[in-house]
């Protein structure tokens, strides 16, 4: 039998709660299985952009990267937010480490092609070389790799990555070998039906209802990298996806991504 690994991504609403991160780290802390975790930050980045008098510029829920963005991203999201919740894993008895795609090579990105739009120093994964044999020892270990979403392109660039999709190829990078579980945590009970009702969650989404869910604006924006990331760790080979408020890590009250 195949050990299990929980891939789990925390967005940047629960980041910027110091209440509800406190709370979802202490349940994470508490998981018995190997695990993974994969943060965002967005709304920080933003608001230091905001502040340094940096554009913030998105094309469908995806930021667009340019040369000042970047370097708010590193700081932000390898620096503050990775040390932060790595020092608070280490307080929960949780041994962890913080990391970067640079890292160890762990996850090698290539830069988005500009032929439509150019996203800057965005990094689409590359993640059949994915580092499996760097994270099988970290796991093997005990101890808990968290990734933030900055990767590197192997030619001395750093990118900028979405954390939806880090945690996807990950998981299923990880699927040939264990029994991986992804599941993203934001501040929403799930998919709603209705953006203004939390108890509106759809307790499963299929590629039919997606799709006409989509068409018919009930899914938008950020919600459609997210749930296209879900199917493709389910075609990959990922046991199960749910996407979840983060109060919820602990039980299945959720959205789950099925492919039938």
């Amino acid at each position: 039998m195949k050990q299990v690994v929980n891939v789990i991504k925390i967005g940047g609403n629960i980041i910027d709660n110091d209440a509800a991160l406190t709370q979802f780290l202490s349940d994470f802390a508490t998981l018995d299985e190997l695990k993974i975790l994969v943060h965002g930050g967005g709304k920080l980045a933003t608001r230091l952009a905001e502040q340094l008098g940096v554009p913030v510029q998105m094309h469908d829920g995806r930021r667009i990267t340019d040369s000042e963005t970047l370097k708010i991203a590193t700081m932000v999201y390898a620096g503050w937010i990775n040390k932060t919740i790595v020092a608070k894993l280490q307080h929960l008895n949780c041994n962890a480490i913080g990391l970067s795609g640079a890292d160890t090579n762990v996850i090698p990105a290539e830069r988005r092609s500009s032929v439509s739009i150019d996203f800057g120093f965005v990094g689409d994964i590359q993640s059949e070389k994915i580092n499996f044999s760097f994270l099988n020892m970290l796991l093997q270990q005990q101890i808990c790799p968290v990734f933030c979403g900055i990767t590197h392109d192997k030619q001395g660039n750093l990118l900028n990555s979405n954390a939806d999709t880090i945690a996807s190829s990950l998981a299923a990078n990880l699927s040939s070998k264990y029994d991986t579980r992804l599941t993203f945590c934001f501040e929403k009970n799930g998919v709603l039906f209705n953006p203004d009702d939390d108890h509106s969650a759809i307790p499963k989404i299929t590629p039919t209802t997606y799709a006409a869910l989509k068409a018919n604006g009930v899914i938008t924006a950020g919600m459609i990298p997210k749930i296209d990331n879900a199917f493709k760790a389910i075609d990959a080979g990922v046991t199960e996806v749910i996407i979840k408020h983060a109060k919820n890590l602990l039980n299945d009250f959720g959205t789950k991504i099925k492919n039938i």
